[in-house]
């Protein structure tokens, strides 16, 4: 008859082989691109109106595929002007603002990764008083 330790250790063992053998069957997963930053960041309430929103994504994203918009409270846009990559940053994404007034505002973007991958979000983030100079 088998001792206690010695079928626990046989336990432990195939329990190591079967996870190591998962583990180099498993493929690599594709990494899709992701927001790491935003400026003005969710949520802020800002003592001045910002310039500009910018988003920082983790790789390089599509320039012809972005949509990047920023509604007022009544769900306007409060510009017409394109986003573009930023120069310096093609994992950047910058919407050039007019001087916004006091009040809520809304950031939508959609953005296409170059693997394909789409990602799309919100965020919020209040403007308490005045535009910040350039």
């Amino acid at each position: 008859m088998e001792s206690w330790t010695s079928h626990a250790l046989k336990r432990v063992v195939v329990g190591a082989v079967m996870a190591l053998a998962m583990g180099v069957q498993v493929a690599p997963a594709m990494a899709h691109a992701a927001l790491v930053k935003t400026e003005p960041p969710r949520r802020a309430l800002l003592a001045k109106a910002p310039a500009e929103v910018r988003l920082w994504f983790n790789e390089d994203i599509e320039s012809a595929y972005a949509s990047l918009v920023v509604l007022d409270t009544g769900k306007h846009p409060v510009t017409e002007v394109t986003p573009h990559l930023a120069q310096d940053d093609q994992k950047s994404l910058v919407l050039p603002l007019p001087e916004l007034t006091p009040g809520k505002y809304s950031v939508k973007f959609r953005v296409l990764s170059l693997d394909g991958h789409v990602i799309q979000s919100s965020f919020d983030f209040t403007v308490k008083g005045t535009v910040q100079e350039k």
